[in-house]
């Protein structure tokens, strides 16, 4: 054990904690006390280190094993193993230093892979030449050592004995690189470490392993001998600079076996096959099965292991048959002016595989269709061709078409083939004639008209013509189908447009200056058939409006700044029947030039403003004459309602009321007389259905006479008594009460509230007749 402190200068002892068994010197070197056996289990001390000086303590655990027994090697078995001595060098603490011999290189050592034993097996016995003076301990490093995988070798740290522990495997490492090392009892290096290269021999112990156990190929048929097809591949794991990995190909069995049962052969080094024979045929051998074996030893079939894979060869098709017409000639109809119709089917054969480019046909015309009406598309599934309208036909030109059509493949025929006289048919195709639909010529028809045209007028004559020369049918016939304004008629037998109306560029019907007209003709055929046309007159404009001021109303101040009015001219002529305008008041009335005055500021605008200082305030009717610039002029008298009103700083309208009747127009202030009528009529109607609601409640209500109803009768005289008038009571009237008037006799509309109801009453028991004036005299005396 060494002890390393921090200055270096420290005086250490060394102690053991079983100083029975085991000493330490000095100098670290652990020395056994007496003789014993070890156990089988590690023993285990503690070695401590004291400062002499500061009496500062530090220990370490010990852990001691067994070095492993060499057993059933005698001592002449030893001296044959080889040794390995460390290259010879000046020892250091020799003075004066001297130059060290070179280092020996040391030649691998070679071992056999798989390797049954016994274990450990010894290898190579590494010494010093300088174990004679020092007592030396010997050590490997390394992977297989120390280092993963651990253990595989082993070393006598004493005798310097090097041995393998298990058997190697040169597929998992194929060698390994030690370095032996040399010590003293103090763990001094003596010797420099040598390095140790250990090689595994390769032993034949892997079979050869393809890389697909089933091989696809492919070959098209009619190849040539000695066409490359595949390549198959298999590895083996042993080495392949040996022959333990040197691979050889062969084909065991090829099924099935014709034309030839050696169709194909395999290059028994780099696994190519390749045809030897010709004669493939897709159309009676579609695909080869190959049995391939690789075996090593370079092919050796006594020592060599073997393996075997399938290779499946698919011969390709290649165009060696053309496309053959079922029929010489083929026929069809189609209806004049249809498109996009099958008249025809053609059908080919061909023997080569479906769908493919050397099955796909492809069709075309070599003669009878200059103008290209026609066309030939290839249905995918049945490859046959369907002969296809694309351009109208018309009877009256052609009646009949006779095509000549060619068959061919997509790809090109093989090399030596020829296209046989069945590629090429001939397709008779008849046109049927049906009634076509009358057209009018030209369409659109194209009339320009000055606008204003009087109704009753001849415009123009717009008339159609019937292609079918070879039917027997009646003249055509016309009616108006579509006139947004209807201004039009047309006659129905000789196509003539007459106005019914005055025609007016400035219409809501006419766009860019024009108006458009559809008319229909129709024939009498089977089916009747009607075409239409459209009439477009372009309408030129006439100086027929005259300009209008806008707006129709304005506000200004009362006083003469500011109050500038800005106003527009509006003609629905245009260019030159339009602008620039020229705008002036009127002579009359008077006020109007001597309180205003207009000046123009542009062709379509001018500025009306008050001449004097002051307007009262109210709403003020401005005629304008505004003349446009056509010839004739044509000019207008336009009223501008001017509303005149208190104005601020700002210039805005500070009187309420007026700017609240200027801001209102005539449908506004409408309005606001429609409500209130309307309100004073609902409230007309509540207050008589209170009034009929009050009667119907009275009529259900007791009812008194009002000569009875003190309530009303009661006056003030400001006076104590009335005098001895008052005092003179009837009080018979009281105490008989049925002599009284009867209420029947009373009309309903005075009788009160609390008066007796008209209808029966019930019969109370009579009062007595005899007087009795006493409470009720009591009552009206107090």
């Amino acid at each position: 054990v060494r002890f390393r402190s921090c200055d270096g200068n420290k005086k250490i002892h060394f102690g053991s904690s079983e100083p029975e068994d085991f000493r330490v010197g000095e100098d670290g070197v652990v020395y056994a006390e007496r003789s014993f056996q070890l156990s089988a289990e590690p023993t285990e001390f503690v070695v401590s280190a004291q400062d002499k000086e500061t009496q500062q303590e530090w220990q370490m655990r010990v852990k001691l094993t067994p070095e492993p027994a060499f057993t059933g090697a005698s001592e002449k078995d030893q001296r044959k193993i080889e040794e390995i001595i460390f290259p010879w060098q000046q020892y250091k603490h020799s003075s004066p230093l001297k130059r060290q011999k070179r280092d020996w290189v040391i030649p691998p050592i070679n071992l056999p892979e798989n390797s049954k034993g016994p274990f450990p097996q010894e290898l190579v016995r590494i010494r010093s030449d300088r174990d004679k003076s020092l007592s030396l301990r010997y050590s490997v490093t390394g992977p297989g050592a120390d280092q993963p995988p651990t253990g595989i070798f082993i070393i006598n740290p004493i005798s310097g004995q090097l041995s393998v522990t298990k058997p190697l495997d040169r597929e998992q490492i194929a060698s390994f690189h030690l370095r032996a090392h040399a010590v003293d009892v103090n763990g001094n290096q003596v010797e420099n470490p040598i390095d140790i290269v250990i090689n595994v021999i390769d032993m034949n112990d892997n079979r050869p392993e393809f890389l697909h156990q089933v091989w696809n190929g492919t070959v098209p048929e009619g190849s040539k001998p000695g066409t490359y097809v595949m390549t198959v591949t298999a590895i083996d794991a042993d080495d392949p600079n040996a022959q333990n990995g040197m691979l050889r190909y062969r084909i065991l069995s090829q099924a099935p076996s014709s034309p030839s049962p050696n169709m194909f052969t395999i290059n028994n080094e780099t696994g190519d096959i390749i045809t030897v024979a010709a004669g493939l045929d897709r159309e009676k051998v579609q695909q080869y099965t190959l049995i391939i074996q690789a075996t090593d030893m370079e092919g050796n079939p006594t020592y060599g292991l073997s393996n075997t894979a399938t290779a499946v060869i698919a011969v390709t098709d290649v165009n060696d048959n053309p496309p053959e017409f079922t029929a010489m000639t083929f026929y069809g109809e189609v209806p004049e002016n249809r498109v996009d119709v099958i008249v025809a089917n053609l059908t080919v054969t061909d023997k080569d595989q479906p769908h493919t480019p050397a099955w796909n046909a492809m069709y075309r015309m070599t003669g009878g269709d200059p103008t290209g009406r026609f066309t030939i598309l290839t249905d995918p599934n049945s490859n046959d061709g369907l002969v296809t309208v694309v351009k109208p036909i018309d009877f009256e030109t052609n009646r009949m078409f006779v095509l000549t059509v060619a068959a061919e493949n997509q790809v090109p025929l093989a090399k030596g083939i020829q296209h046989p006289p069945q590629s090429t048919a001939t397709v008779s195709i008849t046109v049927i004639d049906v009634n076509e639909s009358p057209y009018f010529v030209p369409n659109p028809k194209l009339v320009r008209q000055e606008e204003g045209l009087m109704a009753g007028s001849m415009l123009t004559t717009f008339t159609a013509q019937d292609p079918d020369r070879y039917m027997q049918q009646t003249s055509l016939r016309y009616s108006k189908l579509s006139d947004p304004a209807n201004w039009l008629k047309i006659d129905p037998v000789n196509g003539q447009i007459t106005t019914t109306a005055v025609l007016d560029r400035e219409s809501i019907y006419v766009q860019n200056n024009m108006y458009n007209a559809t008319f229909l003709a129709s024939d009498n055929g089977i089916p009747p058939m009607s075409g239409t046309g459209t009439l477009q007159i372009y309408l030129l404009d006439i100086n027929d409006n005259a300009p209008q001021v806008h707006p129709k109303e304005a506000t200004t101040c009362e006083t003469l700044q500011p109050n500038a009015i800005n106003i527009t001219a509006v003609d629905p002529d245009i260019d030159p029947n339009a602008g620039p305008f020229a705008f002036e008041l009127p002579d009359t009335p008077a006020s109007i030039k001597r309180n205003w005055t207009i000046v123009r500021i542009s062709g379509d605008h001018a500025q009306l403003s008050l001449r004097i200082r002051f307007l009262e305030a109210g709403i003020y009717d401005v005629p304008i004459v505004i003349t446009d610039s056509g010839n004739p002029h044509a000019s207008s008298t336009s009223l501008l309602k001017v509303k005149v009103c208190q104005c601020d700083l700002n210039g805005d309208c500070t009187d309420v009321d007026r700017i609240v009747g200027a801001g209102l127009g005539t449908g506004a202030i409408i309005a606001i007389l429609l409500c209130i009528i309307i309100l004073l009529i609902l409230v007309l109607m509540f207050v008589v259905w209170m009034k009929r609601r009050d009667k119907e409640r009275q009529a259900k209500q007791l009812l008194i006479d009002p000569e009875d109803d003190v309530r009303d009768n009661i006056l003030k005289y400001d006076e104590e008594g009335g005098g001895e008038e008052d005092q003179d009571y009837d009080l018979s009237q009281l105490q008989q009460p049925d002599t009284l008037e009867p209420d029947a006799i009373k009309p309903v509309g005075i009788r009160r509230l609390d008066e007796r109801p008209i209808h029966a009453e019930p019969q109370y028991p009579v009062r007595s007749a005899a007087p009795h004036p006493g409470d009720i005299g009591d009552f009206i005396n107090e």
